[in-house]
């Protein structure tokens, strides 16, 4: 296959894969709170190291038992929860003043590259890259293909969070929280049924 054709249909198939992914809404929640674009490059170096890990392991991660990946996420999703009402709490101790003030930029990006991190872990889209490069035996092609579609459905999350700055923040900040907690109950669901 030719290799634009393979970078093509990478970049196609992994795009829609995350589009309905709860990476894209811990992206949006997490960019809804306050310094978008630091969170986009929290994403997008979590996206960036787990597609090179993808693409390296090959098919492996998708061996790793879906009860593991799935308690992880679940766990992730929670404590995520628990940290954006905690901050909701200390903004309102402190008078209401916004997250992007309270919350500083390393923090930020820490913050993102950890959800999304940890979120991809055993994700389609990562099963689906490590499929495509053990197929196409196009390591590099592949990698590049996944990771600007991963980064391009972290951009929409970042401008739709853009409208959701306009509400109010407890409000955005609460919406965040159910958000992530429904999440960690999916997950929780997804491990009890493999």
């Amino acid at each position: 296959m030719h290799v634009a054709a393979v970078m093509g249909t990478v970049f196609a198939l992994i795009f829609l894969g995350e589009l309905p992914d709860k990476s894209m809404f811990s992206t949006l929640a997490l960019a809804a709170r306050g310094r978008p674009l630091v969170v986009w490059a929290g994403a997008a170096a979590a996206f960036l190291v787990q597609t090179v890990i993808a693409v390296t392991a090959g098919g492996l991660l998708s061996l790793a038992p879906r009860v593991v990946v799935a308690s992880i996420a679940a766990a992730l999703f929670l404590g995520g929860a628990i940290y954006v009402l905690r901050e909701n709490d200390e903004a309102n101790a402190e008078g209401g003043a916004d997250a992007a003030a309270v919350v500083g930029s390393h923090r930020v990006f820490a913050t993102a590259f950890l959800v999304i991190f940890l979120a991809e872990w055993g994700d389609l889209t990562q099963i689906l890259t490590a499929n495509f490069a053990a197929r196409y035996q196009a390591p590099v092609h592949v990698g590049v293909a996944a990771t600007l579609a991963l980064w391009s459905v972290a951009a929409i999350a970042v401008v739709a969070s853009r409208f959701l700055q306009r509400l109010p923040m407890v409000a955005v900040r609460r919406t965040s929280a159910a958000i992530m907690l429904a999440l960690a109950v999916w997950s929780v669901l997804s491990a009890i049924e493999s």
